[in-house]
């Protein structure tokens, strides 16, 4: 019979992303943010290819890539709403990790299975940023799937693009717990 990790299975059973807009300071120094990293580094990753890397975004990054997110969504024609959700993120971060999806040649590693691994990563960084006590959220929104904002923002190569931008910092209000899935309508017994 296992001996199980008690203490981890219940933070994965109660764990909760913090909206990123309550976030605050203090982030995480570098030393900290190498550790969690490292923590999201130790992803399946079948093939060991590595297809992601990470974008560490401190403050001084934030304003620009709002001011950037501000010229796309007017370049694009999206409402203001939408412009305003797209560059809030970086108007209202302290810290985030841009993690980057780096699609590999690879004749046994489907580009899919590389797709599944950089997402992991994401929920690896945010797992780790919170068992370490930070609040923390996986964002992505038009602003991560916008070929010139990626280009222009993180400097992305045409085999790159965002999986998750995860911000990190000081929780200022823990959020109620949401509605979960109901197990029974979406597990079938084989």
């Amino acid at each position: 019979m296992p001996i199980p990790n008690a203490q981890a299975l219940e933070f994965l059973l109660t764990r909760r992303s913090r909206p990123a807009k309550t976030l605050t300071t203090p982030v995480p120094d570098s030393d900290i943010l190498m550790q969690l990293l490292t923590a999201a580094a130790r992803t399946p990753d079948h093939g060991k290819l590595e297809p992601w890397r990470f974008i560490v975004i401190d403050r001084a990054a934030m304003k620009p890539l709002a001011d950037l997110a501000q010229a796309r969504g007017e370049a694009l024609g999206l409402d203001a709403e939408q412009i305003n959700k797209g560059r809030g993120q970086f108007d209202q971060g302290h810290l985030a990790v841009a993690v980057i999806e780096v699609q590999k040649s690879s004749e046994k590693i489907p580009a899919l299975e590389q797709t599944y691994s950089a997402g992991a990563v994401c929920l690896a960084l945010l797992n780790a940023a919170l068992a370490a006590g930070w609040g923390a959220n996986w964002l992505s929104g038009w602003v991560s799937h916008d070929r010139v904002f990626m280009e222009q923002g993180f400097k992305l190569e045409s085999h790159e693009r965002i999986a998750g931008i995860i911000h990190i910092g000081t929780e200022t209000s823990i959020p109620p717990d949401r509605p979960r899935p109901d197990l029974e309508m979406i597990t079938t017994w084989l």
